[in-house]
């Protein structure tokens, strides 16, 4: 049977099947870049622990061990988040001063189940895991420009009087859904295809001539 379909209806396929198809190309080379960078904070996590680095530095320091000391705390924010028994929560974070001048530091000093609640912790010695500042600005970000480094933050080990501890940052719970994307992309492009398909031989059906011995 002859296929028939409108040039334009072609192309406009085509066009759309090559784009889901490089959509899906590119997911699956996304997911090879993400495993490389979840491959690189396993490895940051095994390294001695280190100084707090001082801005401006990158994403190349996350979820390693390192110590800070804290001045003294200016003021406290709050983020939705999840203690270290897998509660959900509000993450307290202390914004300290380090020193009479240059940058201060943000520790995140436990979990309360109220936002409200302002701990009984003026500054100190810290230990912890290092993590992306929530909210300020994505990692992926960072990533893609490199003219803004990340902002990070001390996750500490010990948390504040009446906070639960904050489930410590671990690069196992990296997000990596690039090749559900990229079977998504591959499977749209299928399924245009296959649409196609059957509006042609629908169409070819319609155009058929009558049997002239009926």
């Amino acid at each position: 049977m002859k296929l028939r379909v409108s040039p334009l209806a072609t192309l406009l396929v085509a066009l759309a099947v090559v784009t889901m198809v490089a959509l899906g190309v590119w997911q699956l080379h996304r997911h090879v870049w993400k495993q490389e960078r979840i491959a690189r904070y396993a490895a940051n996590a095994t390294l001695p622990p280190m100084a707090f680095p001082r801005p401006p530095v990158g994403e190349e320091y996350l979820y390693r061990r390192a110590s800070a000391f804290c001045l003294s705390v200016t003021q406290w924010q709050s983020r939705a988040g999840r203690d270290a028994q897998g509660r959900t929560g509000y993450r307290l974070i202390a914004e300290c001063r380090t020193g009479a001048e240059g940058p201060g530091l943000k520790v995140e000093m436990g979990v309360t189940p109220d936002p409200g609640t302002r701990p009984q912790w003026n500054g100190g010695r810290v230990t912890g895991t290092i993590a992306a500042v929530p909210g300020e600005r994505p990692v992926i970000a960072s990533l893609l420009d490199k003219s803004r480094p990340l902002p990070l933050m001390l996750v500490s080990d010990v948390p504040a009087p009446g906070l639960a501890p904050s489930a410590r940052p671990d690069p196992a719970r990296v997000p990596d859904n690039h090749l559900f994307y990229a079977a998504q992309w591959f499977l749209f492009a299928v399924t245009a295809i296959a649409l196609w398909l059957f509006a042609a031989r629908r169409g070819a059906g319609a155009r058929k001539p009558p049997d002239a011995t009926a």
